[in-house]
């Protein structure tokens, strides 16, 4: 599955302050549905992860969700995603 970079949108006070884990939320649902990017259940579960990680209810249920249509290795790789971005951020 390709993945592609979020140019449009500012993501330079992501993981900052208490509105993140809105903002991955967000981007979680962009990914998974297409709405303003191409559909890339990967990016998508990388950020609901992020957003689950801040805290974010909602972004566990539909990572969930996802992850019931994606293989292992989509999985694997949407974690290591999230841990690099992490590790950049």
């Amino acid at each position: 599955m390709a993945r592609f970079e979020m140019t449009h949108i500012d993501m330079s006070n992501a993981g900052q302050g208490p509105s993140a884990a809105d903002t991955y939320y967000e981007l979680g649902i962009r990914y998974s549905v297409g709405n303003m990017v191409e559909t890339d259940l990967i990016a998508a579960h990388k950020w609901f992860n992020l957003a689950a990680m801040k805290g974010s209810k909602e972004a566990v249920q539909l990572r969930q969700e996802i992850a019931a249509n994606m293989s292992p290795a989509d999985i694997a790789a949407a974690q290591r995603a999230a841990r690099d971005w992490l590790t950049k951020h």
